[in-house]
């Protein structure tokens, strides 16, 4: 079977409207160029669409016509490659998420490592950032929460005190290796993020043997105007205003 066939009968294999990439056709590196050609003629015949640069579907015909991809397929396209965590959601929609906001958000934040451009599919509109660490199953969730750490003065229709008081509880639940892995991440962020953590560690969380650490990696000198009011009496202990 030459790779023509391979490709059609791999994409055949594919359900109707699920996006897919080059990886999932498992194509080698030798007979790329032969793969990327017929992929171009099944288009060109309009048995496959594009969805974006080298990701495709193919469309279920339907009485109005051909329907569109499942964009939410198309999303989990970006957070995970060759199967694993490569990206997580941020920005306003995951903090709607964590019920720290009730607007919506009408782009989709992606934070990730790998090389993404902007995507406009129709309604889904995605931006992606760099991820500070590499994103991975064990600390997509927690990387969020810094985040909110992070944007803490940027969530629209909440405060720097009411963002607080709906993570901390989610923070004490966190199991000591969860822990850990929060406060080891956070050394990549910047040292307003760690002001804040290391206020909260010391608060909820005093046995911490990494709350020195924390505070003998931001600058004495530095103050970070955060605006809080209450929820961390501790705050200037931590530069923090």
């Amino acid at each position: 079977m030459n790779i023509a066939a391979q490709i059609r009968k791999k994409i055949k294999n594919i359900p109707e409207s699920e996006p897919f990439g080059y990886a999932d056709l498992d194509i080698a590196l030798a007979d790329f160029i032969t793969a990327a050609k017929a992929i171009e003629r099944l288009q060109k015949k309009g048995e496959i669409k594009k969805v974006s640069k080298g990701i495709f579907y193919r469309p279920e015909i339907s009485v109005f016509g051909a329907m569109p991809p499942k964009y939410d397929l198309i999303l989990k396209n970006y957070l995970f490659k060759n199967g694993k965590r490569a990206g997580y959601i941020t920005g306003f929609k995951l903090y709607n998420q964590l019920s720290l906001t009730t607007q919506m958000a009408f782009k989709t934040k992606v934070a990730t490592n790998r090389p993404l451009k902007k995507i406009e599919i129709s309604w889904l509109k995605v931006d992606a950032v760099k991820a500070y660490v590499e994103v991975t199953d064990d600390n997509y969730i927690l990387l969020g929460y810094l985040d909110v750490l992070k944007d803490i003065k940027n969530i629209p229709d909440s405060s720097p005190d009411n963002a607080l008081y709906i993570l901390i509880p989610k923070l004490k639940k966190l199991k000591s290796v969860e822990l850990n892995n929060l406060i080891q991440n956070a050394f990549e962020y910047p040292p307003r993020v760690r002001a804040l953590l290391g206020a909260i560690l010391e608060i909820h969380f005093s046995t911490n043997k990494n709350i020195e650490k924390l505070k003998k990696s931001i600058n004495p000198t530095t103050k970070y105007k955060i605006r809080l009011d209450k929820n961390l009496p501790n705050k200037l202990n931590w530069n923090i205003k």
